[in-house]
Formats: structure tokens, C-alpha cells, sequence
């Protein structure tokens, strides 16, 4: 078996604190966003080789980050660059590095910003089981939030309807980016890309793939976290450290802290509180009080009340009196 790990796109909606880095390196409790998917793949024999399929941007930065891990399967596989007003998409993406890749074995795709409860080999085991393209899908419990994802719709295990973010969900129980295809089905990505359908979110193909075959659903209980927004971000740093701290060794910290706060190597904390935040490393935070932020690499803040703020790298806001 092949894998995949998407790990393109530019997560706008971090920036600043993704702007110069991927969000799959943002740290969650010891490792990175990412880690718990390389962890997975690398522990299961029955995968063989892992593609990390990103873009140019970011090809070197995966490159030194999987030279100084310990992971061995990962290689990455860069998109080729397209006209900018051509519309590639994931699933044109997918198909190209399956061309490119030569894979001719089953395929496990997974989202490199997910962050999940359960090994992968779990849905590996599901996946050999029943022998079709198979999909993981967990109840988000909002009907608002079901909106933004695949719906899926069952019968037994079998999926037997799936609309790609229904603007009027009837469920709650959505697709989460993570997909198993046998060997056979490989080619129906070009077909489905030559009949002109939409390129975007791999959910479109599998509800073209669930109108002409078997499609099973892998459902868990536990938790989820598709790290796009800060809120989410914030959440799995919250769902990781469970209610405790997080502290570099090399951290200054002489201040009061709530629960969920991560300070990086090198920061200093002098003064104020911090409430479920993170301060990454070489940052200064002086007399100040942080609430659901994130303060990124060598910025300085003093003196201000924050809550639900992104301090970009190496920038300084201060509030003092003169």
C-alpha cells in the first residue's frame, strides 16, 4: 500500500502565523500537527512508501523537516506549477502525483492538518475488510458546522448518499479527508477529471466514485480536529495538553498561567497571565494578559490585554506609559 499526505495550500486563515511556515508544523503538545500522521503510517508494514504532496513553497521546508525526524517513509512529492487562472484543485493534484509517483497499488489519502483519535491502521484493517473505497466520517454534532464538509449518509456501513457541503445538511455525520482506494479504482481519477467534474475537494470525487460503486464508511468515536482556523488550532492544543502546561526547559516563565499554555524554547514570560495560548520560541511577553492567542517566534508584546489575537513573527506591540 502507497500513501499520501496532503499538505499543500497556504492556510490564509492562520496568517500571520502560518504565512512563512506550514500549518502542519504547528506544534500540539510535543510534536507538530503532522507528526501523528507520519507516526501512524510509519508504524503500519502494509504501507510501503508515504508521499507528502505539497507545493513549491513549501517543498524545501518539508524536505529539512523530514531530514531531522526520525520518520523514514516520507518523501516529498512537489506539484507541478500550473497557470495561476487554471483551476487544478486536490483531486487534480491527487491524479498527478499518481502519474507522476508511478502508484499502481492501493492507495491511503489522508490530510496532513488532521488531527484524529484513532491510528490509521485502524482504518487500514476496515479498509482490507471490505475491499471497495473507503472513507473515515465522524459526527461533528452541529448541522452548521456539517455545512463546511462532505455529509455522509449510510446504510449499515455502506455509503449510500454523499453531498459535498450541502448548504441544508440533513445529518451531521461528514467525511474527514481521509480515503482508501484498492488499485483498480486509480484510473477512474482521470475519468472523472476528463468528464470535466469539479477538480476542488476530493469529496466530489468520491460522490461520483459512491454513484457507481460500493463505498464504505470508517466511523469513530473520539475526537477531531481539521486545523484550519486559530479557534481550531487552539482547540487541539487544548484537546493534547488536556487541562496541563507545556513548558520548554529553556522557557522564563514568572507569571500566572491558566490551563492549555504552551511556551516555546527561548521565550520569556514575565508578568500578567496566560490563558490557553501559545508562545512560540525567542518571543517576550511583559506584563500582559493573553487569552486564546498565539504569539509567534521572536515578537515582542508588553503592557496589553489580548484575547483571540495572532502576534506574527518578529513583530513588537507594546503599550507603554511615557
Amino acid at each position: 500500500m502507497k500513501a499520501i499526505v496532503l499538505a499543500g495550500g497556504y492556510a490564509t486563515r492562520l496568517w500571520p502565523i502560518t504565512r512563512n511556515r506550514p500549518k502542519m508544523f504547528l506544534p500540539v503538545g510535543e510534536g507538530t500537527v503532522i507528526d501523528d500522521v507520519f507516526a501512524d503510517l510509519e508504524a503500519d508494514s502494509r504501507v510501503d512508501e508515504v508521499y507528502v504532496s505539497t507545493n513549491e513553497r513549501f517543498a524545501d521546508d518539508f524536505r529539512d523537516y523530514l531530514a531531522d525526524s526520525e520518520f523514514e517513509k516520507p518523501v516529498v512529492s512537489v506539484e507541478e506549477t500550473v497557470d495561476e487562472d487554471e483551476k487544478f484543485g486536490v483531486v487534480g493534484a491527487l491524479a498527478q502525483l499518481i502519474d507522476r509517483e508511478g502508484i499502481d497499488d492501493d492507495l491511503l489519502v489522508v490530510a496532513g492538518d488532521n488531527l484524529i483519535s484513532f491510528d490509521l491502521a485502524e482504518f487500514g484493517d476496515f479498509f482490507q475488510e471490505k475491499g471497495t473505497p473507503c472513507l473515515a466520517a465522524y459526527d461533528v454534532g452541529s448541522k452548521e458546522r456539517a455545512s463546511s464538509y462532505g455529509l455522509v449518509e449510510l446504510d449499515g456501513d455502506r455509503i449510500v448518499d454523499f453531498q459535498e457541503k450541502p448548504e441544508q445538511p440533513k445529518s451531521t455525520l461528514v467525511s474527514i479527508a481521509c480515503y482508501a482506494f484498492p488499485a483498480e479504482t486509480l484510473p477512474q481519477f482521470d475519468e472523472y477529471l476528463a468528464g470535466e467534474n469539479n477538480p476542488d475537494e476530493p469529496g466530489w470525487f468520491v460522490q461520483w466514485l459512491q454513484s457507481r460503486e460500493a463505498v464504505h464508511a470508517f466511523t469513530f468515536d473520539g475526537a477531531w480536529f481539521d486545523i484550519g482556523t486559530p479557534e481550531s488550532y487552539l482547540d487541539a492544543v487544548e484537546w493534547k495538553l488536556d487541562g496541563e502546561n507545556l513548558i520548554a526547559d529553556d522557557a522564563t516563565v514568572d507569571a500566572e498561567l491558566g490551563e492549555n499554555v504552551h511556551v516555546m524554547s527561548g521565550a520569556t514570560v514575565d508578568g500578567g497571565r496566560l490563558d490557553r495560548s501559545v508562545v512560540f520560541d525567542d518571543a517576550t511577553v511583559v506584563d500582559s494578559s493573553l487569552r486564546d492567542s498565539i504569539v509567534d517566534t521572536a515578537s515582542y508584546v508588553e503592557g496589553l490585554d489580548l484575547s483571540g489575537a495572532l502576534v506574527g513573527a518578529h513583530s513588537e506591540i507594546a503599550d507603554r506609559e511615557e
